[in-house]
């Protein structure tokens, strides 16, 4: 497997795996019902956010990836990042794949750090991932995530150096 930069045409691969995810609505904050103009504004935004997948030996996209600044002015030196890896193939070291990727991509780019503000804490396999990729839990928001069968449940902040 390999990761590149995220081309137009990669959309309806990346959207067969985003939108299942998305609807779930148990790991982002995004509308349940996002469409997939919505979606694709948001993850294929011009820069200065970029866009990676992850994608097979026979060429199948399995996961993307997007960096951006996790804010405007004087916060851009501290990159945000989101994932999200087809279901099919979870497990299978395409998450690990993209955020190692994504950090190197994000020091390239002049990042100092990157920080996560929204892991949604029983989101377990993303949270185990981002700490043994450097991340540490800085603080947790209290019930600030509606968990479909959770109730509400905390969003973890993660952050690491550059």
């Amino acid at each position: 497997m390999i990761t590149r930069e995220a081309r137009p045409d990669d959309w309806p691969a990346v959207w067969r795996f985003l939108s299942i995810v998305l609807a779930a609505g148990d790991t982002y904050t995004t509308p349940r019902d996002v469409t997939s103009d919505e979606a694709r504004a948001e993850w294929l935004a011009p820069p200065p956010n970029d866009a990676t997948v992850a994608v097979t030996e026979d060429g199948a996209v399995v996961g993307i990836a997007k960096v951006r600044p996790n804010l405007p002015g004087a916060g851009s030196h501290v990159a945000n990042a989101s994932f999200v890896v087809d279901p099919e193939v979870s497990a299978r070291g395409t998450g690990r794949l993209l955020g190692e990727a994504v950090l190197d991509r994000a020091r390239d780019l002049g990042y100092s750090a990157m920080q996560f503000n929204a892991v949604v804490e029983t989101n377990t396999r993303a949270v185990r991932l981002w700490e043994s990729l450097g991340f540490a839990i800085i603080g947790t928001v209290p019930r600030a995530f509606r968990h479909p069968s959770e109730g509400d449940v905390g969003l973890h902040v993660m952050h690491r150096a550059l």
